[in-house]
């Protein structure tokens, strides 16, 4: 029974005006826990740059807060991944459009958190700081878009960065369900973990149909030349540890290994190396008696004494950064920033950003067969030289390695060039340094080897009638490992070229193109069917070149022959007969500024076919007009741009005594 409502009219009446005192001082606590909850909450989650407008990072919101998409078993699945992808056919650069700033527009999917029919999440991690702070770099630079339409390429939200905390199939089905997926059409994904035990494949796993993939631990077998892009492990150390830049010049350590997972094989060849070399080798190890931890992690032992991980790269010249499990390393980042040479033994790894870094100007890439040989192989490298590869070790960490900033903007404007190839960067504007302070001049051996962006070379063959000579000119390019395709133009209007029966059987699309008219310049034209940058110019009686000096290759900028030629100069060259080479060569150098580089020693010309009758230079006038159409040719240009140079780069591999099979190029030289 409960009380009437006359039970004590004192009761009820002290309880409100309890309850009111009570109420302000719970009212009052109340607001200073929420104002303060309040100021933690926007500390914690508010923008850490004010410029930034993505709506999926972690800086604005929640994983937690992120929508739930559930995964049906029956969801699609993508294809594999189609290792013939290029950029000609699997991206769609009309997506891309024209742009006043020859810049790509990306655009990056909203964060979503997929789990499968269980609640099960695909990752175990989530997204990671460094996916995070990358997907934030993009969002804060001049390439990102937040109109879909206007997007040429998609980023997704989802980390794969590590393929050891993905659920491989259950990953895949999310990205299907991406809603402008078609199937990976000019969608990137970035993996520095790919594979997993035992084979530990050197691509991610994960089905991504057409997707590009920015990856960190490509093999020439998964690499797709052109459209994939190499890119760096990223080391955590890059933001924990900072390393003042230290002078070139010598250290006190020849040579340091640091690796701490190294196969036993290699440990034994390196402690093989210390034995005979002393102290110019430190050999590190992880230290056993320290307890695991991040701490440990930063620490390296050797017979007991401690080092600090990784100052201690500081005090060599060259760092040795062999495979792991993985091919790639990030240890090679840890290398770089310490200014340290890196002695990268890594068989048919593709090095980060090799698209466009010319890494022979900051490293050694040695096989791992001769690992053995590695000390006597640095000690022929001149000091001069290896103070050189320290700066630029150094200045590739800084521009490219330093943070998931730059790696991310690298890999957009790898791609951005292949799109816009008229507005791309130059090589000295990916190699140099923004101030260079080199010693002295910069040497030869230091220029491009190959053009970037291009799979192999296209050799175009001018021939008249020289048949058997052109035969044999075929069979030995055809050896050429570089070579794409084989070209022949065919420049005799009144007889018709072999039966296709008759032709050497190679191992690349052979072409041949009849021509309207005999004109030496219908060699540079820039053909249909030439796909590659590369390209090598040949006549049909150049047979004493063999495969591996014609393995230097040419490059040729035929387009700019053939339509931006100054003057008459392409007219005279045509109506002469002469002189093709030569107005090559003050194109090439009027617009590179460079000077060619002699290779191979000079070889006597043969050329059995050759009759007292058929050869242009046999004619008494051939030398003659070669010197007038020098002066023509700098009175055209109204200067003289080709360029003297002083060295040379003749092999002398072909003298030393020792087997064939360790020669990289075992038939060069030999006269």
């Amino acid at each position: 029974m409960y009380p009437s409502g006359k039970y004590s009219s004192r009761g009820p009446a002290l309880i409100p005006r309890m309850k009111t005192k009570h109420r302000i001082y719970y009212i009052t606590l109340f607001s200073v826990v929420l104002l303060g909850l309040i100021a933690t909450g926007m500390f914690q989650f508010w923008p850490h740059s004010i410029e930034s407008t993505a709506d999926w990072t972690l800086d604005k919101r929640s994983v937690h807060d992120a929508p739930l998409v559930r995964l049906p078993v029956s969801s699609p699945i993508p294809e594999r991944g189609d290792l013939s992808c290029r950029m000609h056919t699997c991206f769609d650069v009309y997506r891309c459009g024209y742009n006043p700033k020859n810049r790509i527009k990306v655009y990056i999917y909203p964060l979503q958190r997929f789990v499968d029919d269980l609640g099960v999440p695909i990752s175990s991690t989530g997204l990671s700081r460094e996916y995070n702070d990358l997907l934030s770099a993009i969002s804060d630079s001049d390439f990102y878009t937040d109109d879909v339409t206007r997007a040429c390429l998609f980023i997704p939200s989802i980390d794969v960065l590590n393929q050891n905390s993905l659920r491989i199939r259950e990953t895949a089905q999310a990205l299907a369900m991406l809603p402008r997926w078609d199937k990976g059409m000019n969608h990137l994904l970035f993996n520095m973990l790919p594979g997993g035990p035992p084979d530990y494949n050197t691509a991610l796993d994960v089905p991504r149909d057409r997707a590009l993939l920015a990856g960190g631990g490509f093999s020439t077998w998964t690499y797709r030349q052109g459209y994939d892009v190499s890119i760096p492990v990223y080391s955590p150390l890059s933001a924990d540890v900072e390393l003042p830049e230290r002078q070139p010049g010598p250290r006190r350590y020849f040579i340091l290994s640091s690796q701490t997972a190294i196969h036993r094989e290699y440990r034994a060849e390196l402690e093989r190396l210390k034995e005979e070399n002393g102290e110019a080798l430190l050999l590190l190890d992880k230290c056993s008696n320290l307890s695991q931890g991040a701490a440990s992690a930063r620490k390296r032992c050797y017979k007991g004494q401690v080092y600090d991980y990784p100052q201690i790269l500081q005090e060599s010249s060259f760092c040795v950064v062999l495979r792991g499990a993985r091919l790639g390393q990030a240890a090679l980042s840890d290398v770089l920033q310490a200014g340290c040479v890196p002695v990268i033994l890594a068989d048919s790894y593709i090095l980060p950003f090799s698209e466009v870094l010319d890494w022979k100007r900051a490293s050694v890439v040695i096989p791992e067969e001769k690992l053995s040989e590695m000390y006597t192989i640095l000690k022929s490298i001149p000091h001069r030289q290896v103070e050189e590869m320290q700066r630029q070790a150094r200045w590739f960490w800084e521009a490219y390695f330093s943070s998931m900033k730059a790696i991310g903007l690298t890999t957009l404007q790898i791609i951005n060039d292949r799109i816009y190839p008229y507005a791309a960067r130059t090589y000295e504007q990916w190699n140099n340094p923004p101030v260079v302070k080199w010693s002295s001049v910069n040497s030869p051996l230091f220029l491009p080897l190959i053009p970037p962006r291009a799979p192999g070379f296209t050799a175009v063959v001018l021939t008249y009638d020289r048949v058997e000579s052109l035969f044999r000119v075929i069979t030995e390019i055809s050896k050429v490992p570089s070579l794409a395709k084989l070209l022949v133009v065919w420049n005799n209007q009144n007889k018709s070229p072999p039966e296709e029966s008759l032709w050497p059987k190679i191992g690349v699309p052979l072409k041949v193109v009849r021509t309207k008219e005999n004109k030496l310049s219908n060699r540079f034209f820039p053909y249909d069917e030439i796909e590659t940058e590369a390209v090598l110019a040949i006549d049909d009686d150049i047979i004493m070149l063999t495969s591996d000096e014609l393995q230097f290759g040419y490059e040729y900028f035929n387009y700019l022959y053939t339509y931006k030629m100054p003057g008459d100069i392409k007219n005279w060259v045509d109506a002469h007969m002469n002189c093709e080479d030569i107005a090559m060569n003050f194109l090439v150098a009027n617009i590179t500024g460079k000077a060619p580089i002699k290779v191979t020693p000079r070889k006597k010309f043969k050329c059995p076919e050759c009759t007292a009758i058929d050869g242009l230079s046999l004619d008494q006038t051939h030398m003659v007009e070669r010197s007038e159409c020098i002066n023509k040719f700098a009175s055209v240009f109204g200067t003289m741009p080709l360029k003297v140079v002083e060295h040379r780069a003749d092999p002398v591999l072909y003298k030393d005594d020792f087997p064939e099979k360790l020669k990289s190029f075992p038939n060069i030289g030999s006269l």
